[in-house]
């Protein structure tokens, strides 16, 4: 699905940058993720979600950053995916056996986007070409994404060196974006994987 495969790039790529963006600003480039474990992801919505992803393949296993991997995906939406698109994350790490909700900091965490339709366009200002491999496949990386069904080949993706937060540390994560727009949720997915750092 061309909308949706294009919103979860887009938004993973909005995501390095406000990563990359608040350890910058706020002097925390303190550890460097080297390697990103058993990445894993499910549907998390209802059955009747409009929004939804059928297949996503990443490798290698483990993920190296930076680095390259190499991904496909499919899905669909049977809605057209209009600005103000809501983004609500709920990151959770694995502490003592028990999964802990890590609070929204500086805009990283479990926290609620209000319009990642605006997010995008300070990412990717309008009248750019969108990232690889957007580009390539004619994929959108802006607001109004159309509905349909559509399909991501084999691509590679370079990974940047990002720095992430202090607090982000080793562990077991989970995350969970619920899509959403005028009160409406859209989609729902969830994503498990593992972080192993180093000192910079």
């Amino acid at each position: 699905m061309k909308s949706c495969v294009s919103v979860f790039i887009a938004l993973f790529a909005v995501n390095c940058f406000l990563l990359e963006g608040s350890s910058q600003l706020l002097g925390r480039r303190i550890s460097k993720v080297t390697k990103v474990w058993g990445f894993s992801w499910q549907n998390c919505g209802a059955q009747d979600d409009p929004a939804k992803m059928k297949s996503l393949s990443i490798s290698p296993d483990p993920i190296s950053i930076p680095g390259q991997l190499t991904a496909a995906a499919s899905g669909s939406t049977e809605v057209a995916l209009t600005s103000p698109l809501s983004v609500n994350v709920t990151l959770e790490r694995e502490i003592a056996g028990l999964w802990v909700k890590i609070p929204c900091l500086d805009e990283i965490g479990s926290c609620h986007y209000p319009n990642a339709c605006d997010l995008l366009n300070q990412l990717i200002p309008p009248g750019q070409d969108c990232p690889e491999p957007l580009h390539t496949y004619g994929l959108p990386c802006h607001c109004p994404f159309k509905a349909g069904d559509y399909a991501l080949p084999l691509s590679d993706i370079v990974i940047p060196d990002i720095e992430l937060p202090g607090w982000l540390t080793n562990g077991n994560y989970r995350v969970q974006g619920i899509l959403g727009s005028s009160e409406k949720e859209l989609g729902c997915l969830k994503i498990s994987f593992s972080l192993h750092s180093s000192k910079k």
